[in-house]
């Protein structure tokens, strides 16, 4: 199936699951994790199927002042 990971496409197989994208996109902790604009809880990682067409935001924070 084909997701979009930060406007980035990619390509996972079905039933992938937040997790699973998170490792094809290479994402490293600390982040937050919005699935279609919604807020999807670490916890819910693991367990959060995706579908053709998802969209994931992955935003770190920055620090700065």
């Amino acid at each position: 199936m084909n997701i979009h990971i930060n406007q980035r496409a990619f390509d996972l197989p079905d039933a992938a699951t937040v997790t699973d994208a998170l490792a094809a996109f290479g994402a490293k902790p600390p982040f937050s994790v919005a699935l279609n604009g919604q807020f999807v809880a670490r916890g819910e990682h693991g367990t959060k199927t995706l579908a053709e067409s998802d969209r994931l935001d992955v935003v770190s924070p920055v620090a700065g002042g």
